[in-house]
Parts: structure tokens; C-alpha cells; sequence
């Protein structure tokens, strides 16, 4: 198999399972379920993917359906290595850096630049974590089996392959919500949450028939800024900093939760701290792929105000998301707020 020109192989629509096969997903709750019947696995921060492989041919499908081949010709070489001539796989592509998955190095590879692809494929190559067996045999779906029996297919799939030297690992599980409940607070595990599926359950494609608990996290950060609502000069949302160690405050993300009836007093008290330069490391309205058209339209602020924010994913040192404001810290000094939080 070569990396260069893949074409879409035709040998894979004799597996029985469509390429244009849509994913189960899951439903986002604030709790895992109580009840018996539940397996636990890790919710990695990766790209969602399903690999397809009948003999020589392998193709990988994002969760909306386009290829993700020409980007992750090492997962596919890969995934063609290993003993097993056929099978569909539910997954995670993900790429460890410095011990954490990066979600910046997986959106790198998004690039019309085969060159490059090539390049970071070997400098930083990506790992594919599978975590359900649709099918092994050809034309022998698994679909409506129950979970339980998907998953002891999958670690039948995987016996004999060395994990590491194949660039393939299928996700711990538990099924004691205890250990569950500890991935999601051990700050030194590096999950993105956890996932909570029923070992009675077919794979319902495209129904988000799982749960889902995301790993959320709170951050002191300092208000550098401010945004008006678009139609009136109201406060419409805070823009957050944290201090790097050469005291530079950064512009990090925004949180916009605010209640109406807050929005008039709240403005007020921004306008008197109205400053510049507000941020003194990256700033709004700099280049970047968060840019928009409002990007340059923002007040900067003397460095006085610290709140307290809750995130779930950071991406090249920014809130990848928007945050939700958990309380105002007047007790917090604004040189405490630092990205050693994040860690």
C-alpha cells in the first residue's frame, strides 16, 4: 500500500456495512447513571472516526461522513498491517505530544499539502483508539448485538496484536462508577470525560443512544476586556486573560453568561475600568482561527476584576469553547491568575 494517491477502494463494499455508516453518538448529562448494566470507557479528545478494512483495502470515515484517508496515511498503513483481513471498527483518532493529546496536531493534518501530511505523519504520528467491533467477518455485521458481546469481539480482534508496535490500542473500560467518577476529577488523568454504555445495547447508528459526562474544570482568569451586544451599548460578554511567566497577560477565551438583569450595573462598573492596552500578550482581533468580524470591537480593561470560570477543553493555550462565569473572585489578586492553572 502506498501513501501516495489512494483511491477509494472498491473491495470494501463487500463487508456488508456501508461506508456512509453514521456513528452512535451520545447524549450529554451531568451525572453518570446509578443503575447495574453500565460499562465506563474514557471519552478521548481526538477526531471520532469508523475504519473500514476488507484485505488489502482500508478506508477511514470521519463522523460526517468524509474521508479522512489522505490525512492519517500512517493510521492507514497501520490498520493494514495488523493479522485481521476484515473488520469495521468505532474509534478515536488521537495524537499524543508531551504526554497530553493535542487536538492542535490533529487539526494540522486537515491540509491540501500532501508534503506536509507526509511529514507530520512521521513527526508526530497518530494513534487510532477502538473502543467498539462492528463487524470481523465479512458480510457479519454485529450491529444488533448487544455491547457486551461487541466488546468481547473487539478484544478477540485485538488478541495477538501488540498495541504499541501496531499504532493501535483499544480504551480501557471499568464497570464500577467509582473509578468512573475518579477519571473525572483526577486531574492527573488525561481524559476529556467519560462515556457510560449499556452492555445490553445494539449500536443504534446515528442515535445518541450512550451518555456522556464531560470532564468540566474551573480557572481564576482576569478580565482584560469587554465586548458590547451587538444592538446596544451593553456589556455583552467578558474576555478573559491569564499571566504567562513573563507577566505577559494573554487573551484566552470569553465567557458571555451573564444575566440580563445584572447586564446594566455590570456595564457601568466595566466603563470606569475602560484602559488600555488591557491585554499585554495575545489579544483579541490578533491573527489566529478564533478571528472574527467582531474580533478588533472590544474595550480593554485595567487588570482589577478576576472571576472564576468553568471550561471543559483547551486548544493551543485557549479556551477552546465559550466558558460559563461561576462567581466573581474579589479575594483572588489578578497576578494569581496564572496558566499553571491549566495544567
Amino acid at each position: 500500500m502506498t501513501r501516495a494517491g489512494r483511491k477509494r477502494p472498491a473491495g470494501l463494499a463487500e463487508l456488508g456495512i456501508s461506508l456512509d455508516l453514521a456513528p452512535m453518538e451520545a447524549k450529554l448529562v451531568t451525572e453518570l447513571p446509578t443503575d447495574a448494566g453500565w460499562q465506563f470507557e474514557p471519552k478521548w479528545d481526538g477526531f471520532r472516526c469508523l475504519a473500514f478494512r476488507a484485505g488489502g483495502d482500508v478506508e477511514i470515515r470521519a463522523k460526517s461522513g468524509k474521508s479522512l484517508s489522505r490525512f492519517f496515511p500512517e493510521v492507514l498503513d497501520n490498520l493494514g498491517a495488523v493479522a485481521p483481513k476484515a473488520f469495521v471498527l468505532d474509534g478515536e483518532l488521537v495524537i499524543p505530544v508531551d504526554g497530553a493529546l493535542s487536538f492542535d496536531a490533529l487539526q494540522m493534518r486537515l491540509h491540501p499539502a500532501e508534503s506536509r501530511i507526509v511529514r507530520l505523519s512521521n513527526e508526530t504520528p497518530a494513534t487510532f483508539t477502538v473502543f467498539d467491533c462492528l463487524l470481523r467477518k465479512v458480510r457479519q455485521p454485529l450491529l444488533q448485538e448487544p455491547f457486551e458481546e461487541r466488546r468481547v469481539a473487539l478484544e478477540t480482534l485485538f488478541k495477538g496484536i501488540d498495541e504499541e508496535e501496531a499504532g493501535l490500542t483499544i480504551t480501557p473500560f471499568t464497570r464500577d462508577r467509582r473509578q468512573a467518577e475518579k477519571w473525572l476529577n483526577d486531574r492527573q488523568v488525561s481524559v476529556d470525560g467519560v462515556i457510560a454504555k449499556r452492555l445490553d445495547l445494539p449500536y443504534l447508528t446515528g442515535e445518541r443512544a450512550m451518555l456522556k459526562v464531560k470532564r468540566l474544570r474551573t480557572a481564576d482568569c482576569v478580565v482584560g476586556g469587554f465586548r458590547y451586544e451587538t444592538e446596544r451599548k451593553q456589556v455583552g460578554s467578558l474576555l478573559l486573560g491569564l499571566y504567562d511567566k513573563e507577566g505577559l497577560l494573554h487573551h484566552v477565551g470569553f465567557t458571555s453568561a451573564l444575566a440580563d438583569t445584572e447586564k446594566p450595573a455590570l456595564t457601568k462598573r466595566l466603563e470606569k475600568l475602560v484602559a488600555p492596552p488591557g491585554f499585554t500578550g495575545n489579544a483579541p482581533g490578533g491573527p489566529s482561527r478564533w478571528s472574527t468580524a467582531r474580533s478588533a470591537d472590544w474595550q480593554p480593561l485595567r487588570s482589577k476584576l478576576v472571576v472564576e470560570v468553568r471550561y471543559d477543553h483547551v486548544t493551543g493555550n485557549r479556551f477552546r469553547h465559550g466558558t460559563r462565569l461561576v462567581r466573581w473572585r474579589p479575594d483572588k489578586a489578578p497576578a494569581q491568575c496564572t496558566f499553571e492553572q491549566l495544567s
